[in-house]
């Protein structure tokens, strides 16, 4: 057991304290409410939280393990939910103003199936308006508990915060251009991206329906394979859901990764890098190799021509997902999301057919690729974590952008599910980050490497806040 105090210890070792009786779900609980209440005010994860309702939770969970009842484990577990989640129980504001007092009349199937496992919802946590790249003027950013001044990532901003500074034990973030991944990055956390469909998306505000991806944020991979074990399989409410059973991602996790076939393309990985990403990149590369796994030189699919459709592409299905409050309520929106709005109306059934054939080739290509190697090493993203002054200089700079997008955007248009890791410290002293991607319903796979890597490496354990 971790010397973690009981704020920072992981889902598998809160959950089987749980278990055996030796600490009570209302206690935990107890202690999150009142972490989130000390340091929320500072750093702004949580849009709303739901302490009565959250309280109540933890005391059933508790006379329900007195009894002999366990769920699995996430009972008793606190977590927290991005609130683009429908939830009857709360408003569910997408980041937006337009929908602040919004309440759903039905939940998300993931907040079903979360709580009907047994987890304790603290509350709804802090994104980006719409889920696109900034939030909306009149909201508060999450901040960095890493560093302020440093960017938090987009647009599962407060699912990060939380997670990281030790306000929840795990959350549901949504990735659309890597908005699982990013605030993964820039908070020290294991996310994991799963396939396309592999997670329903009913009840789930969209951004871009058919980039859209549903996954958890946690604190390792083990805690990420156990949240996503509860959230994956179909649902008769989403017919994009996969029908495809959903395994016990737990149960080999421990397997290794002797003889898996990694593949590493360096002109993708480290041309035109930040030497301190392609550096603990090599070195979890040498881990790997040390661990078993047979690394592999590969070509990566043309990548470029994608890439800079990501906004056209997001565009588009964003103008549709607004339709009943765009153009109406123009006024209410912030800029950055409004401009992708107008941008989406403007396009032309051939610049869409293009985008569409564009994403054809690439994705026909990459399942190519991986008829040879069984998982992708490649950063999360090309430079440590920007400062917030560096990253209003990117946004403005829309050839910079699309260089932020280069290891994320093209795995939303495949669909292809990633696990986001922590690999190393910068010199500023804030984590770097490296993603592995893997063929559709490999998430198995994803989390037993990712198991493999923390099981001989303590980044995961690095913590943005001492106590």
């Amino acid at each position: 057991m971790s010397a973690d105090p009981i704020h920072y210890k992981s889902i598998i070792e809160i959950s089987e304290l749980f278990r055996r009786g030796e600490l009570l779900p209302s206690k935990v609980t107890e202690v999150m409410l009142g972490r989130i209440a000390k340091l929320d005010q500072e750093f702004h994860g949580y849009a709303l939280v739901l302490a009565e309702r959250a309280m109540a939770q933890a005391k059933r969970c508790d006379a329900e393990l007195a009894k002999g009842v366990w769920r699995g484990p996430l009972h008793g577990v606190p977590i927290g939910l991005k609130d683009l989640c429908y939830t009857s129980f709360a408003p569910t504001a997408g980041g937006t103003t337009i929908h602040a007092r919004f309440v759903p009349s039905f939940n998300a199937t993931i907040v079903d199936r979360l709580e009907h496992a047994g987890a304790v919802t603290l509350g709804k946590l802090k994104m980006t308006e719409g889920a696109y790249t900034s939030h909306h003027p009149d909201d508060q950013a999450p901040l960095n508990p890493w560093g302020v001044d440093y960017w938090v990532g987009s647009s599962s901003s407060g699912s990060g915060v939380a997670t990281s500074a030790g306000l929840c034990f795990g959350s549901i973030g949504s990735d659309t251009g890597g908005s699982i991944r990013f605030p993964s990055a820039t908070c020290g956390l294991t996310g994991i991206k799963p396939t396309w469909g592999r997670v329903s998306r009913h009840g789930v505000f969209p951004l871009a329906d058919s980039l859209d991806h549903v996954g958890p944020m946690c604190r390792s991979a083990a805690d990420a394979a156990a949240m996503l074990g509860v959230i994956a399989g179909a649902d008769v409410n989403d017919p994009t859901a996969l029908q495809a059973p959903v395994p016990n991602y737990l149960a080999g996790i421990g397997d290794g990764v002797r003889g898996l076939r990694i593949g590493v393309d360096r002109s993708y990985a480290q041309d035109g890098i930040d030497s301190q990403v392609v550096a603990a990149l090599l070195e979890a590369e040498r881990t790997l190799a040390d661990l078993g796994a047979d690394i592999r030189e590969v070509k990566f699919p043309a990548y470029e021509k994608l890439v800079s459709m990501w906004i056209p592409m997001c565009s588009i299905e964003t103008a549709e997902a607004h339709l009943e409050t765009y153009p109406s309520r123009k006024s209410e929106y912030g800029p950055d999301l409004a401009q992708l709005i107008e941008q989406g109306r403007s396009i032309s059934g051939v610049e869409i057919a293009q985008i569409h054939h564009e994403r054809l080739k690439f994705c026909g290509s990459l399942a190519a690729l991986f008829g040879d190697i069984d998982l992708l090493l490649i950063p999360t993203m090309p430079v440590p974590i920007p400062t917030l002054t560096k990253m209003g200089e990117y946004g403005a700079d829309p050839n910079v952008l699309l260089s932020i997008l280069r290891f994320t955007a093209v795995f939303d248009f495949s669909g292809s599910p990633t696990i986001t890791l922590p690999n190393g410290m910068a010199a500023d002293g804030l984590p770097l980050s490296m993603q592995l991607v893997g063929p559709h319903l490999s998430e198995d796979m994803l989390a037993r490497a990712g198991y493999a890597f923390q099981s001989v490496t303590d980044w995961h354990t690095r913590r943005a806040l001492g106590e």
